[in-house]
C-alpha cells in the first residue's frame, strides 16, 4: 500500500520498499496502541493524563497522526504505480467509510456531542480520493504540500467555525470532539508524503527479522485501529470492576 522509493520501480526492489512501508505504518501503529491505552487509563480514572492541553500528549498524537498521513501519501503512490486497479481502491474506501461512519455511531454513543464528525478515517478516506490527482506529480505536491501546511496552521475565519465547513480546517477554535483531522493543514502532510515517494531513494533492508515483526501489525492497519480500543477498554472495564 505504499513506497519511499521513486518513480521507478527497480528490479528486486519493490518487494523492499513494501516491507520498509509496512514496517513504517507497523510502528506507527504500536504508537497509536500505547497512546491510546494511556487514554484509556485515564478515562477509567487508573492514571492523571491531560491529553487536552498537556504538550506532550498534544506533540505525541500529531507525531503519530503525522506517521500515518505521511504513508498515506507514499500508499497512493505504490497504488497507482502500474494503474489503478478500481476494484481494489473501491473496496478499500468501502471499508474506510463503513469503519469511519462507525467510528461517529460509537463515540456518539460513548461520548455524546463529543463525537467523532470528521475524524482520521473520514480524512483519510476523502484524502485518498483527492490525492489520485497529485499521485505522480512530485514537485507540485511538495510545493502545494507546503502551501497547505502553513495556510491551514496561520489562516483562520469565522467562515469555517460553521458545522458544514469546519471539516477543512482553518477554524477559529478547536472544537470539541474526541477526533478532529480537518482537510487543512492535514492533506498538505500526505501531498509530502507523495513528494517523498517520488524523490527519495530506500535502501535493501535484507533479510531483517525485526522489520519483517514490525510489517505485520503495518499489513493490517485498519483491523488494528478498528479493534484495538474495544479491546483495550473491554480489559480495563474488568480490571476495575473486579478491582
Amino acid at each position: 500500500m505504499g513506497t519511499l522509493g521513486n518513480a521507478v520501480i527497480r528490479p528486486g526492489s519493490e518487494q523492499s520498499r513494501f516491507l520498509v512501508v509496512d514496517a513504517w505504518r507497523g510502528f506507527a501503529i504500536l504508537l497509536m496502541v500505547v497512546y491510546h491505552f494511556c487514554f484509556d487509563l485515564g478515562y477509567f480514572g487508573l492514571a492523571e493524563f491531560n491529553f487536552y492541553q498537556n504538550p506532550f500528549w498534544l506533540h505525541s498524537r500529531t507525531f503519530i497522526l503525522g506517521q500515518f498521513l505521511l504513508l498515506v501519501g507514499i500508499s497512493l503512490v505504490l497504488a497507482t504505480q502500474r494503474g489503478i486497479n478500481v476494484g481494489r481502491f473501491l473496496r478499500r474506501l468501502g471499508w474506510l467509510v463503513a469503519s469511519a461512519a462507525f467510528v461517529s455511531v460509537s463515540t456518539w454513543w460513548m461520548f455524546g456531542d463529543r463525537l467523532v464528525v470528521f475524524g482520521v478515517l473520514h480524512f483519510i478516506a476523502v484524502a485518498s480520493v483527492v490525492g489520485l490527482s497529485f499521485a505522480h506529480h512530485y514537485r507540485l505536491s511538495l510545493m502545494l504540500g507546503i502551501v497547505l501546511i502553513v495556510t491551514g496552521n496561520l489562516v483562520q475565519s469565522s467562515w469555517f467555525d460553521q458545522p458544514g465547513w469546519n471539516w477543512i480546517g482553518m477554524m477559529t477554535y478547536k472544537p470539541a470532539t474526541e477526533d478532529y483531522v480537518p482537510l487543512l493543514p492535514w492533506f498538505g502532510v500526505v501531498l509530502l508524503g507523495i513528494s517523498a515517494a517520488g524523490m527519495l531513494t530506500v535502501p535493501m533492508p535484507g533479510n531483517n527479522g525485526w522489520l519483517r515483526l514490525l510489517a505485520l501489525p503495518g499489513r493490517h492497519s485498519l483491523l488494528i485501529y478498528m479493534l484495538h480500543q474495544p479491546v483495550l477498554m473491554g480489559l480495563l472495564y474488568v480490571w476495575v470492576k473486579l478491582g
